[in-house]
């Protein structure tokens, strides 16, 4: 019986050994070269005193190179840290600090950088180059094997040990690190490999980099079923006429990624030119797809299925609602669905009663196996988003408080209506709007800062930050977004700053966020 996400693997190579493992845009990986490889990195992790437990970070793009890191880390019974390579160095080197971090394996192009990381983590000890050998090459390493750790033998790795951190925004100016077991991720792919019907001669692709949760689908959910996962070369996303093609070209059965990459092929991808009859479902996730374009989308792509998937990070993917076709163009918002396998979600009203009827308001809640272990050495926070199930009293279950408001529509599916809290969705990402405005308060010319979330029908959201500052001219424009970019992933450096005397305030003294958000959709 498959416990461990390592399993997937070598069930797979055992099964169907030449088989397209991974196919990326200047290599292919059979499954038993992936777990040859991936055998030879984790031997070369162990040599380097990585051990049951540690984190091992992950600095390169998604490519064939990194899906044999993941592999290698877990084979080790450790657990990987995507490090997105896009990202500031601040914030990479907050994460690699704050997950004590043992090894990073990185590749040629950012090695360079993996060792500055190093030389401020005093527990990252070792820096792995992945290139043409199969197990890596060390750049550095303090020499310690894993036998020198202790006389104790290691624990066999369990399902209830972590497979991966995944970092998402922050309220307090800190990412949060998601920290996912084996079980969790394991019951999203199960699930999700029966609810696509995966087989071993499907192409799989989801352009999503590893450090989004949507890369769990096509790294183990196509593994577990033998397939083919396809990955998109670099940047080919920003150009939707060459990506259908492409699409075309390589023969995708199933797509995965979030509405607004799909926008961009259903208004500018020609598809109706191509012969995209292989592609028989296409997934999407991470934001509301807008009806219009959803609908020209299933116009161009009559023959395939059309699935809403919807679950934050921290509980995999928990529902989904399968669009039906041939009901000509869509009105309102497409909903969130039903629970998936061995799953629950529920809504619970203001004054703790469940929402049981269409047209009833609450926030949604998710219970079951698919739940995150909690946030990376933040309790307080996990205790907050992790709280005991107030519809079961007889014992303490936890269930995890999504933050969002969702409604029943007639035939019981969950609509989602908005956040509760600050927190908005841009270009996929799930983004804290006060990580933001701690940035732009870490320079020393602003004086007071707001983000505020325009709707952006293609993007989800646009993000205008308003804020009071010493000089209001172009140069100081430039200076501020510098100081963001420096700091902050490109989808959270503000689209738009705009300058202001004064921020509006309530009569309890804080900022009246309602009334500069109307100012500024009114001079939109």
């Amino acid at each position: 019986m498959i416990h461990l996400l390592t399993q997937l693997l070598t069930e797979a190579a055992t099964r169907a050994p030449r088989r397209c493992a991974v196919l990326a845009p200047d290599r292919t990986l059979t499954y038993e070269q992936l777990d040859q490889h991936s055998d030879r990195l984790a031997s070369t992790l162990r040599e380097s005193g990585v051990g049951h437990g540690d984190r091992v970070g992950i600095l390169a793009p998604k490519s064939d190179a990194s899906v044999t890191a993941a592999y290698a880390t877990l084979k080790r019974g450790a657990c990987y840290v995507p490090l997105d390579p896009r990202s500031p160095d601040q914030r990479l080197s907050m994460i690699v600090v704050e997950c004590g971090m043992r090894a990073v394996i990185t590749d040629a192009a950012n090695a360079e950088r993996a060792l500055a990381l190093a030389a401020h983590a005093p527990e990252l000890e070792t820096v792995i180059v992945a290139g043409p050998q199969p197990g890596g090459e060390v750049v550095r390493s303090n020499g310690r094997t894993s036998t020198a750790r202790g006389a104790l033998a290691e624990p066999a790795p369990i399902d209830t040990d972590l497979a991966y951190i995944l970092y998402t925004s922050g309220s307090t100016g800190s990412p949060k690190g998601v920290a996912i077991s084996h079980r969790a991720s394991l019951t999203f792919v199960r699930w999700a490999a029966r609810c696509t019907a995966l087989e071993p001669e499907d192409r799989v692709c989801s352009p999503a980099p590893l450090h989004f949760d949507l890369s769990v689908f096509d790294i183990f959910a196509t593994c577990s079923a033998g397939a083919c996962m396809v990955i998109v070369p670099d940047r080919l996303s920003m150009f939707p006429s060459r990506l259908g093609e492409w699409i075309e070209r390589q023969r995708i059965s199933v797509w995965y990624s979030v509405p607004s990459v799909l926008t961009l092929l259903a208004n500018h991808g020609n598809l109706s030119a191509l012969d995209l009859r292989r592609l028989r479902t296409v997934i999407f996730a991470g934001e509301v797809f807008p009806a219009k374009h959803l609908s020209l989308l299933m116009e161009q792509l009559p023959h395939a299925r059309h699935l809403n998937w919807y679950g934050p990070t921290e509980t995999n993917v928990c529902t989904s609602y399968e669009v039906p076709a041939g009901r000509g163009p869509l009105s309102g918002p497409v909903p969130l669905g039903r629970a998936c396998t061995n799953m629950d979600v529920f809504a619970v009203a203001d004054d703790g009663t469940p929402v049981t009827l269409p047209g009833d308001e609450g926030e949604l809640l998710v219970r079951g196996s698919g739940l995150m272990h909690g946030y990376w050495r933040q309790p307080e926070k996990t205790r907050q988003a992790l709280v005991d199930n107030p519809l079961q009293p007889a014992y303490a279950e936890p269930a995890y408080r999504t933050g969002d408001l969702v409604t029943l529509d007639e035939d019981r599916n969950f609509v989602f209506l908005g956040r509760r809290d600050g927190m908005i969705k841009t270009r996929g990402y799930r983004v804290e709007l006060g990580e933001i405005e701690t940035v732009l308060y870490g320079h020393p010319a602003i004086r007071e800062a707001v983000v505020l979330p325009v709707p952006d029908e293609l993007l989800g959201n646009r993000l205008r930050a308003v804020i009071c500052c010493e000089r209001d001219d172009e140069a100081a424009q430039e200076e501020v977004l510098e100081h963001c970019r420096a700091r902050l992933p490109g989808y959270m450096v503000p689209d738009v700053i705009e300058f202001s005397d004064s921020l509006p305030r309530t009569s309890t003294g804080k900022v009246d966020r309602v009334r500069l958000s109307s100012v500024v959709a009114s001079s939109s």
